[in-house]
């Protein structure tokens, strides 16, 4: 990568991802990997019109730290500040840019059943914040290498080396290598767009998932419900794109509408830790069962997080020869592996996948079907030979993956 390409990219981020808007404040967070590129995308918030721009570093060592020195009643506890800070967001509404770059083993041999504790403790705090905030706002989660990242996705490679070969993997993948990066995503989210129009008007009832690894599922669409992809609108009109790369066209199933099993085709970096060669059956909507070959204790504290943890809050179609898989590439991130191929997410649903959502209270759109929860984790079951056939309202049948990939 040249420091042009560089540049290019974190202007993508603070005008395509974010899209910052004359006079916003914007929170860049960022672990301490890349802090020359960190500031270069301050700088182009600035110059897109940012009127102050805030840094909050992370560092998993620390996080880990906190993790086992601080007491159960001291990490379930929010100060007053923490929650005057909540506050200030809810209200000014600053553009939040997430730069992922941490290792995918960074908090192994964490008390996890602790964190999960704290977690719960604090989700009713944090909880009418985030709901205020939601669809009112632009975020962009977008990525940077960090060594150990670097490492573990090529640990035959120096670190050096597998930081430069990361760096080629996320500008390719995120469409900045080449050419302009904005008009490359306006292009992009066109033929996203056309995509899901075409899906859209099938008024999908279900759709039936099954590959010869054993998956063999069917979920519930919400009858109000609409499929998504690339770029979003705030509520205020805004245009952004959430996630840099991003490849999927997704929608909110209908909470308690899933049957069957189904089998990860990639690990699952999982609050730090991975969870690998997995399955989940559904019956009833809820996933009853769960086994993995590594980390099936963590998979199991994951959907008992809460009521709705064990619900689908996602369905998402990614084709098997999308960009990112054919890097080869196995990232261990889920940024990079969920636009790789099909995935499902548990936890919460995207209020803004029902039709004129704006119209509804929170409450009416969970009531309605989209699923509630303190999480939203998406894992990976795409395969070169997953077949997806959707059952329509009138009762027809349409392909929409053959051979892992989009059938129109």
């Amino acid at each position: 990568m040249t420091k042009t390409q560089l540049r290019q990219y974190a202007r993508l981020i603070a005008r395509c991802g974010g899209n910052v808007q004359k006079g916003q404040e914007v929170i860049v967070v960022a672990e301490l990997d890349q802090p020359e590129f960190v500031t270069m995308v301050v700088e182009e918030c600035y110059r897109a019109g940012a009127s102050k721009v805030m840094v909050d570093w992370t560092h998993q060592p620390v996080s880990k730290l906190h993790n086992r020195h601080r007491s159960l009643k001291t990490m379930s506890k929010m100060e007053d500040w923490e929650v005057a800070k909540l506050a200030h967001r809810a209200e000014t509404l600053p553009v939040s840019i997430y730069l992922e770059s941490k290792d995918p083993d960074g908090m192994k041999g964490i008390n996890q059943k602790k964190q999960a504790q704290a977690s719960r403790a604090l989700y009713p705090i944090v909880k009418p914040y985030r709901e205020k905030m939601d669809n009112r706002y632009q975020w962009c989660i977008a990525a940077v290498p960090g060594k150990k990242w670097a490492k573990k996705v090529f640990p035959e490679l120096t670190v050096s080396q597998g930081v430069k070969k990361l760096w080629d993997a996320i500008l390719q993948t995120s469409r900045a290598y080449e050419g302009d990066p904005i008009e490359n995503w306006n292009r992009h989210n066109a033929d996203l767009k056309a995509r899901y129009d075409y899906l859209n008007s099938l008024k999908i009832k279900s759709l039936h998932y099954t590959a010869a690894n054993g998956t063999d599922f069917t979920v519930g669409l919400n009858k109000q419900g609409i499929f998504m992809g690339g770029g979003e609108n705030t509520l205020g009109g805004v245009f952004y794109n959430p996630n840099i790369p991003s490849e999927e066209i997704f929608t909110s199933p209908m909470k308690g509408e899933a049957e069957g099993i189904v089998y990860s085709s990639k690990p699952l970096s999982y609050k730090g830790e991975l969870i690998e060669n997995f399955s989940v059956r559904f019956e009833g909507g809820k996933a009853v069962e769960v086994h993995a070959e590594k980390g099936e204790a963590l998979l199991s504290e994951m959907i008992s997080m809460d009521e709705g943890a064990a619900y689908l809050g996602e369905v998402a179609l990614v084709p098997f020869n999308s960009p990112v898989n054919e890097t080869g590439i196995l990232f261990y991130n889920t940024l990079f592996d969920e636009n790789a191929c099909c995935h499902l997410a548990l936890g919460a649903g995207f209020t803004n996948c029902i039709a004129d959502f704006d119209k509804y209270t929170n409450q009416e759109l969970h009531d309605m079907g989209v699923n509630d929860s303190m999480i939203h984790v998406d894992f990976m079951i795409g395969t070169a030979d997953l077949s997806i056939v959707a059952t329509c309202e009138d009762g027809k049948t349409v392909a929409i993956f053959e051979n892992g990939t989009w059938a129109f």
